[in-house]
């Protein structure tokens, strides 16, 4: 069959499309940029997600969709672009499938349509209240909203995936890395906070700052440290293909990610064992980041593995770690 994966080009995307190839199916891409695939059974559609005609075209003929695409960006300048490819084009492209007749569109959500830093409850499993915080999470939330009224009024067989935070393993230690980065290393830490205009969090953590490479230890403002699912990209491959294929799966919604979530107090200093780097505490204005998700409903569902630990994530970024910058 044919299957369209929009965000081909992206992380998640590139290799959910690498993988269907390899399984036999046919594959067409839909990305703002060419994945860099090339293969007798892919072809790709170049443009916006909210360009009706490029959409048609993408999925014309198609028997299922994978809507994995999306934008992210936590900027308050940024919403335009947010709602543009996330709402409108999210909305595009479930018109394109219901015109279509696929039989199959499955919607890479976010845990962020929770309140993950305010959680009514943990841990966050399907039937939690929905209240996004972030703007993300609300185009999200938006576009679980067009992808639900599509099921209601057309009959669209729709799975809606609530996306863990994801990562290659081999980013964890990648101090260049657009998440690892600033979420573990002192330096892309404090360049982020200075973009979100949080002056209370660089000067914290420039108080620690002697101007070497560190990592950093982040904890709310009481001291507890951050808690948080990472999802490896393989994982997330795996479930979305579950999605995709089982039967079981129409018509509902399931959070994909890892079954536990990663303890900073825990891993933090493991990284700097392995790197050799220096590891500050810093305690950061707010309530931190500190959240479970429950990925029990796809496990017992659908039979959701995931076999990527963080302490299997960490041994892969050591090994390139080791390569990049030596023991």
């Amino acid at each position: 069959m044919t299957v369209v994966v929009t965000g081909s080009a992206g992380r998640i995307g590139g290799k959910v499309v690498a993988q269907l190839l390899e399984e036999g199916e046919t594959v067409t891409g839909f990305d703002l940029r060419p994945a860099g695939i090339s293969h007798p059974r892919y072809q790709e559609v170049i443009g916006t997600f909210d360009d009706q005609a490029v959409a048609e075209r993408a999925i014309s003929g198609a028997a299922a969709v994978l809507h994995l695409g999306a934008f992210m960006s936590w900027l308050p300048g940024d919403r335009d672009r947010l709602f543009a490819a996330n709402v409108a084009g999210t909305r595009t492209i479930v018109e394109a499938a219901v015109r279509a007749k696929v039989g199959r569109f499955v919607f890479a959500s976010s845990g962020e349509v929770y309140p993950e830093t305010a959680p009514a409850y943990l841990p966050v499993d399907e039937k939690h209240p929905l209240a996004p915080r972030s703007y993300y999470g609300l185009t999200k939330l938006l576009g679980e909203e067009l992808v639900a009224h599509a099921a209601r009024a057309d009959g669209l067989p729709t799975v809606v995936l609530r996306f863990s935070h994801t990562q290659d393993a081999a980013e964890l230690l990648d101090p260049n890395s657009l998440f690892s980065g600033p979420r573990f290393f002192l330096h892309p830490k404090i360049k982020q906070q200075e973009a979100f205009g949080n002056k209370a969090a660089v000067d914290a953590l420039r108080r620690v700052d002697d101007g070497r490479p560190a990592l950093v230890l982040s904890c709310n403002a009481a001291g507890r440290p951050f808690r948080m699912h990472i999802t490896e990209s393989r994982d997330m491959v795996a479930g979305t293909l579950l999605a995709l294929r089982a039967d079981r799966a129409v018509g509902d919604v399931f959070n994909l990610g890892a079954t536990e979530p990663v303890d900073f107090a825990v891993a933090l200093p493991a990284m700097a064992d392995l790197t050799g780097l220096p590891l500050h505490k810093v305690d950061l204005p707010g309530p931190g980041v500190y959240y479970t998700t429950s990925n029990r409903k796809i496990v017992e569902t659908l039979g959701f593995t995931p076999k990527w630990t963080i302490d299997r994530m960490i041994a892969e970024a050591a090994e390139k770690w080791t390569a990049t910058y030596g023991s």
